[in-house]
């Protein structure tokens, strides 16, 4: 399991175009990849899972992955939300 905690730089958040571009990019990946925000714990790969932990700027989270991309998967998803925009 690999594991990353980032805090989020993009200005909307993970909120609409950011999150559906979020799940794509999580979905290029055969590993189980999770986000999570405080106690709560979504599948990345889940629209509805990233709309509902309502992500803001500034936020912090742990972005998860186990399996044969794991790695790769969790850097890829934290550059994205390192970005001010995507």
């Amino acid at each position: 399991m690999v594991e990353k905690r980032v805090v989020v730089k993009l200005q909307t958040g993970l909120h609409a175009r950011p999150a559906a571009l979020f799940v794509q990019e999580a979905n290029k990946y055969a590993s189980e990849i999770f986000v999570q925000k405080g106690d709560k714990k979504v599948n990345a790969k889940s629209i509805m899972g990233i709309m509902s932990l309502a992500v803001a700027k500034g936020t912090e989270i742990v972005i998860s992955a186990d399996g044969p991309d794991a790695e790769k998967a969790v850097e890829a998803l934290a550059e994205m939300v390192n970005k001010e925009e995507v």
